[in-house]
């Protein structure tokens, strides 16, 4: 069930089974309960979060920005360099959420450079400007 989540998540859509069977040896399911702060702005980001379950609020310098659900993901940027928070993201319902350390990930690069590479690509893609 887990691969399946991992298969919705852009980032993760291009792996092959065997892929995406050892990205999920590399990741935790967490639960956190309503009000939790989950990536403060301006904080050095460690993780990697995939939302199963439950609604998240991201606000930048104090200003809503955006609501997360299931299938949304963010702290992306963590997985490849570590690098300060660009908003902070609290939980407003109680929340199940898949995670990814930096280290979970090196670990996961060391044996299986061709993810590295395919999750680089798409933190790209995403991060590049759009074109008018």
């Amino acid at each position: 069930m887990l691969q399946a989540r991992l298969k919705e998540v852009p980032f993760f859509s291009s792996l092959s089974k065997k892929e995406l069977a050892a990205v999920a040896q590399q990741t935790d399911e967490i639960d956190v309960p309503a009000g939790k702060v989950l990536a403060r702005e301006g904080d050095f980001g460690q993780e990697f979060f995939i939302i199963s379950e439950g609604t998240a609020e991201v606000t930048r310098g104090g200003e809503r920005i955006a609501k997360l659900g299931p299938g949304d993901f963010f702290g992306e940027m963590a997985l490849l360099a570590e690098d300060q928070r660009t908003a902070t993201v609290t939980a407003t319902s109680p929340m199940s959420l898949i995670v990814m350390s930096r280290t979970d990930f090196r670990t996961l690069d060391r044996t299986m450079p061709s993810v590295h590479a395919s999750i680089a690509g798409a933190i790209a893609d995403r991060r590049a400007p759009v074109s008018r």
